[in-house]
């Protein structure tokens, strides 16, 4: 689970609740104007993409809150293990190592060292799975932003509808102030559906996409490292190119 999202979701709404607090709580509770703001958020969004792309959002999403990336020393540290193995035992010695990996994509590239396919092959195999993602989650990132975008129209509609109908009804004038209350509270759903939830969370999607990218991106230059029966030195060195000096580690086979 990625604790900053939660962490700034709950301190989020923590924020927001509090000062309702210091007056009447209930009177930001209006039915209607949510089903204006939601309802009308989700409806556009529909309108704007298919629902085949619509319903990708959702396992998007849940993957960047709950799914935690794999640590790059970690993944070095397999990855030049398995090095040393195919340089002293050879590549079919490495479907024993298969299931540790862990990340599929990891397995994918393992699988095809021990199949024997050429680097072009699994350069060319991986890269794809690479650009997929990205796609995958540039559509989701597009459909949140599209959402946090959205919200705050849809709660200026329900603000003008209770104005029209506010102005309509201007026979008892000690209900203009609360009229008025009730018209500004699409306003406020909207501002919080989009700069709590939408908006940031299509920062992160977009973060998330880059640091998955570029982990999956210091995988294949492993993969063909060990494809080219490169030593353990040699794969680390290719992989760590991706990382700052400050994050370099020195790494060495544990086998």
């Amino acid at each position: 689970m990625d604790l900053g999202t939660v962490i700034g979701i709950v301190a989020g709404l923590v924020c927001v609740a509090y000062p309702l607090t210091m007056g009447d709580p209930t009177a930001f509770i209006d039915i209607p104007s949510v089903i204006i703001v939601v309802g009308g958020m989700f409806s556009a969004t529909l309108m704007h993409f298919s629902l085949a792309q619509f319903k990708t959002i959702f396992p998007v999403i849940r993957k960047t809150v709950f799914c935690k990336l794999p640590d790059n020393k970690e993944v070095i540290q397999k990855m030049v293990n398995y090095s040393a193995i195919n340089r002293r035992d050879g590549s079919l010695a490495l479907e024993k190592q298969i299931n540790d990996a862990g990340d599929k994509f990891f397995v994918k590239g393992l699988r095809m060292v021990v199949d024997g396919q050429s680097e072009d092959m699994i350069e060319k195999q991986l890269g794809l799975e690479i650009d997929n993602l990205v796609e995958r989650h540039g559509t989701g990132k597009k459909i949140v932003e599209f959402m946090g975008a959205s919200a705050p129209a849809f709660g200026m509609l329900g603000t003008l509808i209770g104005l029209v109908q506010m102005l309509g009804n201007m026979e008892d004038p000690s209900q203009i102030g609360t009229g008025m209350a009730v018209a500004l509270i699409t306003t406020f759903y909207g501002s919080v559906i989009a700069n709590l939830i939408c908006i940031p969370l299509a920062g992160k999607l977009g973060m998330r996409s880059k640091d998955e990218a570029l982990l999956r991106a210091m995988i294949i230059e492993g993969i063909l490292g060990i494809a080219a029966g490169e030593a353990p030195t040699a794969v680390k060195d290719r992989m760590q190119t991706f990382l700052s000096t400050s994050k370099r580690h020195n790494i060495k086979p544990k086998i």
